[in-house]
Protein backbone atom coordinates (compact mmCIF):
# COMPACT_ATOMS: atom_id res chain seq x y z
CA UNK A 1 0.00 0.00 0.00
CA UNK A 2 1.32 3.58 -0.73
CA UNK A 3 0.41 6.45 1.67
CA UNK A 4 -2.21 8.50 -0.70
CA UNK A 5 -5.86 7.67 0.08
CA UNK A 6 -8.73 8.27 -1.93
CA UNK A 7 -11.78 10.03 -0.04
CA UNK A 8 -14.93 10.18 -1.31
CA UNK A 9 -18.26 10.85 -0.29
CA UNK A 10 -17.15 14.27 0.80
CA UNK A 11 -20.26 17.06 0.97
CA UNK A 12 -19.53 19.36 -1.69
CA UNK A 13 -19.05 21.75 0.81
CA UNK A 14 -15.94 20.19 2.57
CA UNK A 15 -12.95 22.52 2.06
CA UNK A 16 -9.26 21.08 2.08
CA UNK A 17 -8.46 22.82 5.62
CA UNK A 18 -11.63 20.48 6.57
CA UNK A 19 -9.92 17.80 5.42
CA UNK A 20 -6.66 18.40 6.39
CA UNK A 21 -7.54 19.00 9.68
CA UNK A 22 -9.78 15.40 9.79
CA UNK A 23 -6.85 13.28 8.77
CA UNK A 24 -4.10 15.07 10.92
CA UNK A 25 -6.03 13.29 13.83
CA UNK A 26 -3.98 9.80 11.96
CA UNK A 27 -0.40 11.60 11.08
CA UNK A 28 1.47 13.90 9.17
CA UNK A 29 -0.88 15.15 6.27
CA UNK A 30 1.40 15.60 3.34
CA UNK A 31 -1.03 17.08 0.89
CA UNK A 32 -4.88 17.32 0.45
CA UNK A 33 -6.57 17.88 -2.92
CA UNK A 34 -10.12 18.09 -3.53
CA UNK A 35 -11.45 17.87 -7.34
CA UNK A 36 -13.19 20.28 -8.86
CA UNK A 37 -14.96 21.18 -12.08
CA UNK A 38 -13.01 22.51 -14.64
CA UNK A 39 -15.97 24.76 -15.57
CA UNK A 40 -18.10 26.03 -12.47
CA UNK A 41 -14.85 25.52 -9.87
CA UNK A 42 -17.61 23.22 -8.05
CA UNK A 43 -16.34 20.07 -5.87
CA UNK A 44 -16.99 16.82 -7.66
CA UNK A 45 -17.71 14.91 -3.76
CA UNK A 46 -14.35 13.66 -3.36
CA UNK A 47 -10.71 13.84 -3.09
CA UNK A 48 -7.46 12.53 -2.23
CA UNK A 49 -4.97 12.75 1.24
CA UNK A 50 -1.98 11.71 1.14
CA UNK A 51 -0.23 10.60 4.29
CA UNK A 52 3.14 10.98 6.44
CA UNK A 53 3.66 7.33 5.97
CA UNK A 54 2.11 3.80 4.86
CA UNK A 55 0.97 3.25 8.69
CA UNK A 56 -0.55 6.67 8.92
CA UNK A 57 -2.59 5.65 5.77
CA UNK A 58 -3.80 2.63 6.71
CA UNK A 59 -5.03 3.87 10.12
CA UNK A 60 -6.48 6.69 8.67
CA UNK A 61 -8.18 4.35 6.52
CA UNK A 62 -9.67 1.78 9.08
CA UNK A 63 -10.59 4.51 11.22
CA UNK A 64 -12.72 7.08 9.09
CA UNK A 65 -13.89 4.86 6.14
CA UNK A 66 -17.80 4.82 6.76
CA UNK A 67 -17.41 7.80 10.03
CA UNK A 68 -20.07 10.85 9.41
CA UNK A 69 -18.52 13.57 8.17
CA UNK A 70 -20.90 16.98 7.44
CA UNK A 71 -23.80 13.94 7.53
CA UNK A 72 -22.11 11.78 5.01
CA UNK A 73 -20.12 8.46 5.48
CA UNK A 74 -17.23 9.10 4.16
CA UNK A 75 -15.64 6.53 1.55
CA UNK A 76 -11.79 6.15 2.18
CA UNK A 77 -9.81 3.69 -0.26
CA UNK A 78 -6.16 3.52 -1.21
CA UNK A 79 -5.67 5.67 -4.41
CA UNK A 80 -5.09 4.00 -7.82
CA UNK A 81 -2.21 5.35 -9.77
CA UNK A 82 -3.41 7.78 -12.34
CA UNK A 83 -4.32 5.97 -15.65
CA UNK A 84 -2.89 7.91 -19.05
CA UNK A 85 -6.24 9.17 -20.51
CA UNK A 86 -4.18 11.14 -23.45
CA UNK A 87 -4.70 10.14 -27.10
CA UNK A 88 -8.12 11.67 -27.33
CA UNK A 89 -9.26 8.49 -28.68
CA UNK A 90 -8.30 9.05 -32.26
CA UNK A 91 -7.00 5.71 -32.84
CA UNK A 92 -7.90 2.82 -35.55
CA UNK A 93 -11.51 3.64 -36.54
CA UNK A 94 -11.88 6.80 -33.66
CA UNK A 95 -12.23 10.35 -34.92
CA UNK A 96 -13.67 11.63 -38.34
CA UNK A 97 -10.67 13.24 -39.59
CA UNK A 98 -9.04 11.57 -42.97
CA UNK A 99 -10.27 8.02 -43.24
CA UNK A 100 -12.25 8.11 -40.49
CA UNK A 101 -15.77 5.82 -40.32
CA UNK A 102 -16.03 6.66 -44.49
CA UNK A 103 -17.99 4.18 -46.95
Amino acid sequence: MNNKLYVGNLPFTTNEEALKNLFAEFGEVQSVKIITDAYNGRSKGFGFVEMGNEDQAEKALESLNGKDFSGRPLRIDKAKPKENTRGGGRGPGGGRGPGGNRQ
